[in-house]
């Protein structure tokens, strides 16, 4: 079952490096400003994007299988058809280097097939939730 205690989220919000899976270049997009919003409240963001080679001022990847360093939260604003495929690379990159604790859907963005597969990983999951905004809440 996906987090949504208020303790089981402000305990994910302690995660401090975040990959950001579909890290977005263009301002006034949720997936440039809420990444953005991270960076300025101290989490270091690492944008996973294959059309960049910069965002937000950090080296951005191809994917989280090139990410070289340790990730705590994976953090997806992907649609909900391609999250399953983002929580599977995250849940090999667990598997793999043991770093990746958590994995995020972003507000509108579900995949229940993908939180079992996550949980059964001993990943910890939250979707169809924003992070800025369960960050103001609980944080700010």
């Amino acid at each position: 079952m996906p987090i949504t205690s208020q303790d089981g989220l402000r305990a994910m919000l302690d995660y401090k490096t975040i990959a950001v899976v579909g890290c977005s270049a263009m301002p006034g997009k949720a997936a440039h400003e809420i990444p953005a919003y991270m960076q300025r409240h101290g989490y270091r963001v690492i944008p996973v994007n294959p059309y960049r080679d910069e965002i937000l001022g950090e080296t951005a990847y191809d994917s989280l299988a090139d990410v070289e360093e340790d990730i705590d939260l994976v953090n997806v604003f992907r649609p909900s058809a391609e999250a399953g495929a983002v929580v599977d690379a995250a849940i090999d990159r667990a598997a793999e280097r043991g770093d990746v604790k958590a994995v995020w859907l972003q507000l509108g963005i579900r995949d229940d097939e993908a939180a079992k597969r996550a949980e059964a990983a001993g990943l910890e999951y939250v979707q169809d939730s924003c992070y800025k905004v369960v960050h103001a809440r609980l944080v700010v």
